[in-house]
C-alpha cells in the first residue's frame, strides 16, 4: 500500500446552532482544524434538486487520523472547505490497519 500524498490544504469545519434573533436558530460553520489531504474524485452524476439541477461528485479525502475524540478528527456531518469549494463529510473509515490515516467519504456539490 502506498502512502497518501497530502498536498492540498483543507479546513475542517463544524456546524453550530445559534439564535437568529427571531426566536429560531441559524446554522453557522466554524473552523475546527487545518488538514493536509489527498483528494481523489469518483464518478459524477446530475440530480434534480428542487428547481435547479445539482451536479454531485463523490470524493475520497485522505487525511492524518489524529487523536480519537479530538475536535481535529473528522466526523460525518462536518465538512472540509478549500477556498470556495465545500466537501460535506458523509462517512469516515480507516485507510490503514494501524489507523494513521482516515478516508473521509464526501461529496462536492455544485449548482449548475
Amino acid at each position: 500500500m502506498r502512502l497518501p500524498r497530502l498536498e492540498r490544504r483543507l479546513v475542517l469545519e463544524g456546524a453550530q446552532q445559534v439564535p437568529d434573533g427571531s426566536g429560531g436558530l441559524a446554522e453557522i460553520w466554524s473552523e475546527l482544524a487545518v488538514h493536509w489531504a489527498e483528494v481523489r474524485p469518483g464518478t459524477g452524476r446530475e440530480a434534480a434538486e428542487e428547481v435547479f439541477p445539482k451536479s454531485s461528485v463523490p470524493m475520497r479525502i485522505i487525511v492524518r487520523a489524529g487523536v480519537p475524540g479530538s475536535l481535529a478528527r473528522p466526523r460525518p456531518g462536518q465538512r472540509f472547505r478549500e477556498g470556495a469549494r465545500l466537501y460535506p463529510i458523509q462517512a469516515v473509515t480507516e485507510f490503514d490497519r494501524r489507523g494513521h490515516y482516515l478516508i473521509c467519504h464526501a461529496r462536492e456539490e455544485v449548482a449548475t
